[in-house]
């Protein structure tokens, strides 16, 4: 019986016979046959295009490695990164392993270029990701920009568009690509990119692995994996983790307990699968605290805050060659989410008088919401490899079907404070607010890229995606929730790409994306009704869905067998951007069209191995600014007028994002059996949420550099000994900030509701942190 490697040589084989290239089959990238066929089918292309009579009568030639990316969300056979218009990033496995790092986000924040995070619950496994000037964010009614997807489901969850990291086994993830851009193939939400995860199977890593943790804050994971083949055709991969964290300050514990498993069958033609896995996480949150709290930066403002997530899946993916240009793959799925938020807030309307006349004497709030989620959905997709005009052809298209089916009920209780800001409740929650809501996207989507000449390539796509959003009031006290809001639009992509020499690869890029206003946003757009989110809806009048327009220019190469270099330039533009904006005298607001935003950058990277010294280099810079003129409430902005309102202006920064981040990788082989790895990370400072004027006295939070340090000892063939150090230097920092009013500024931090202070509030980040275990592998 052949092996899945020797049906993928035979099947490379003959596509480069088929396109009469006489090529043989030789070191291709990727892994997954279906990509080897495609770096087979286009270098034998190219090949067979160069080639002279003399050339093609000669012996078969061997391949150079073929580096193969996803162009579309569902697996395929993908395109040959020489050939992509985008400064794609790729993560392997081998290099999540390497560094151990807590987190899926932190290991992307230290090591790519244009990312970085913005700390503002205060719990490492809810970070706001940014990337680009764009946000993949765990907390309801952030803007969200980038669309992330696992084995080609897209898991930013349907009611609010919001991204829960903590959802993801990193343990079983294979690959991940970084697609820049308003890529459409990436469908809705695809305005600064696209995050696309693969996880792993049995036949490409078998046997088994085991791994504990401990140290620093109470930290204790363990996680066990499992791979193999079950006779010539079926494999299986399963993995589990559970990980108890004390969390550095304050009331911000973790627990997360996260399972995965996957079972395929595959033959020469054929590749189908059943994936599934789940989720029952808790995470306690300390959230950002008044400058003034700084001479203890591990203490809350208020507590409790946790947010706790219990989410199942279940995906059936699969493809067949009909022949070996035409490739039909898809998958269909099933998610479910129960996300409950408990949250403590002080009564900014505290001295106030209600309706009745009396003075508000309630100190603060707890807040309870709960959203449940199930959705489900099916995409199909063709892939054609042929000839064109004498030309060499690869056509894609797909069409997708989303359906999401959600709850929302937001509670809340008064609370009165402690001495150490406890709050604690009096008598008992009243339902605020009962929603359901049903979305409903449908996309369809064609991609071709075409070999004009063996050095020219020119890639032309476009996708129409339709999004449908359905809110209605389930209490019965709330009519004005009910609404119906459709939005469409096509958007179209151009590219080229230029290879000079097999080593060079120069491109050009035009593309367009959109983001529907979500249900929190929708449900929160009326001036004269505005809200306090993520705790209660109270109307939906239409906004206008955001567009992107994004240009990019780059090139990237190989110098020698050692040195890989690229750099990109890119501006993104967005039409009728949303905000939420502050209702004056008041702790509520709304969502609000805000006209175009901008950002444009660089990115500079390169990696290259000295001996045993491998060495890792990026530079970004992002101009991220409003080029519109809109008002705002920010009564604690110390630029408002009167009535605390600011003018926000064309040119403007947009708050959170750093201009500049340097990022050094250095990894050593000290010996056979023992590596040492560093991570230097360096970002500029940022300007405070409230502050998108950039006038308040306080200025920019201030830039930092943190180290990292990684190390691992193989004892024997199976068992590694490691360790972790993060903040080296135990550097005092802070990734977010937001202005507000401090209501703590009695003795003591206590209660002092009728004087509130003005104050930039920020996300303090972790101290040094250490942290050893030990890795078990088997056959």
């Amino acid at each position: 019986m052949r092996t899945q490697r020797g049906r993928c040589r035979s099947r490379a084989r003959r596509i480069g016979v088929a396109l009469g290239a006489g090529l043989t089959f030789s070191a291709i990238g990727g892994g997954a046959c279906a990509q080897s066929i495609a770096a087979v089918a286009d270098a034998a292309s190219d090949a067979r295009a160069s080639a002279t009579p003399a050339a093609t009568s000669a012996a078969p030639a061997l391949l150079p490695t073929v580096v193969v990316v996803g162009t579309t969300p569902l697996l395929g056979i993908g395109t040959p990164l020489a050939k992509v218009p985008a400064n794609v990033q790729t993560v392997r496995a081998s290099e999540i392993d390497a560094q151990h790092r807590a987190t899926l986000t932190d290991f992307f924040v230290a090591n790519l270029p244009s990312v970085t995070l913005a700390d503002a619950q205060g719990n490492p496994n809810q970070v706001n990701l940014n990337y680009r000037g764009f946000t993949a964010s765990p907390l309801l009614g952030t803007p969200q920009g980038i669309s992330v997807f696992v084995d080609g489901v897209r898991v930013n969850e349907p009611f609010g568009d919001v991204v829960n990291w903590d959802l993801i086994p990193v343990e079983a993830i294979d690959k991940i690509q970084l697609i820049p851009g308003s890529n459409p193939a990436y469908g809705l939400n695809t305005l600064g990119g696209a995050v696309a995860i693969t996880t792993k199977n049995g036949r490409a890593d078998p046997g088994g692995e085991a791994e504990i943790t401990g140290g620093s804050w109470g930290r204790k994971t363990a996680q066990i994996e499992q791979g193999g083949t079950l006779g010539p055709h079926v494999d299986y991969y399963a993995t589990a983790n559970a990980s108890n964290d004390g969390g550095w300050a304050d009331h911000d514990a973790s627990r997360v307990r996260q399972a995965f498993g996957k079972l395929r069958y595959t033959d020469d033609d054929t590749t189908l699968s059943i994936a599934a896995g789940g989720a029952d996480n808790a995470l306690y949150g300390s959230q950002t605290i008044p400058r003034s709290f700084l001479d203890n930066p591990r203490q809350a403002y208020t507590y409790p805050d946790l947010n706790r997530n219990r989410a199942g899946y279940l995906t059936l993916s699969g493809d067949h060659f009909f022949s070996d240009g035409v490739e039909l793959s898809g998958n269909a799925y099933y998610r479910h989410l129960r996300s409950e938020n408990v949250s403590s807030n002080n009564n900014t309307d505290y001295g106030a008088l209600d309706a009745e006349g009396n003075v508000d004497t309630v100190q603060g709030t707890n807040a309870d919401s709960i959203v449940t989620t199930d959705s489900y959905g099916a995409s199909l997709q063709l892939t054609l490899l042929g000839k064109l005009g004498g030309m060499a052809s690869q056509f894609v298209a797909g069409v997708t079907a989303d359906v999401a089916n959600s709850s929302y009920v937001a509670s809340q209780q008064d609370a009165y404070f402690t001495a150490d800001r406890a709050a604690i409740g009096i008598g008992n929650f009243v339902q605020q607010t009962n929603a359901k809501t049903r979305n409903a996207n449908d996309g369809f989507y064609l991609s071709e890229t075409l070999s004009l000449t063996p050095q020219w390539t020119m890639t032309l796509s476009g996708r129409y995606d339709r999004a449908n959003a359905r809110i209605g009031d389930e209490s019965g006290v709330q009519p004005l929730l009910d609404g119906n809001h459709t939005f469409s639009r096509f958007n179209p992509a151009i590219g080229v790409n230029w290879n000079p020499t097999p080593g060079v690869t120069a491109y050009a890029t035009y593309n367009e994306g959109m983001r529907a206003p979500t249900a929190i946003e929708l449900a929160c757009a009326d001036p004269a009704a505005p809200c306090s989110l993520p705790n209660d809806f109270v109307a939906d009048p239409a906004l206008r869905p955001v567009v992107s327009k994004t240009f990019e220019v780059g090139a990237r190469g190989r110098i020698g067998r050692a040195t890989t270099w690229s750099a990109a330039a890119y501006r993104t533009t967005l039409d009728d951007d949303i905000e939420f904006v502050s209702t004056a005298g008041s702790s509520r607001g709304y969502f609000q069209n805000v006209g175009k935003t901008r950002r444009q950058g660089i990115e500079l990277a390169g990696r290259t191995q000295l001996g045993p010294l491998g060495i890792g280099l990026n530079y970004s810079y992002i101009d991220a600014t409003y080029r519109s003129t809109w008002t705002e409430s920010s009564p604690a902005n110390s630029s408002a007028d009167a009535n605390g309102i600011v003018t926000v202006k064309p040119g403007n920064r947009i708050p959170g994002i750093p201009e500049h981040a340097v990022k050094l990788r250095l990894d050593y082989a000290a010996t056979t059996t023992w590596s040492i790895g560093t991570n230097v990370t360096w970002r500029s400072g940022v300007y405070a949420q409230g502050d998108e004027n950039n006038q308040d006295a306080n200025g920019k939070i201030a830039g930092y550099l943190l180290i990292d340090v990684d190390t691992r000892y193989r004892i024997t063939k199976q068992l590694d000994v490691f360790a972790n150090v993060t903040n080296v230097l135990n550097k005092r920092y802070a990734s977010f900030a937001v202005l507000g009013q401090n209501f703590f500024n009695g003795p003591g931090h206590s209660f002092d509701g009728a004087n509130p202070v003005n104050e930039q509030f920020v996300g303090p980040g972790a101290p040094r942190g250490i942290w050893v275990g030990l890795h078990y592998k088997w056959d």
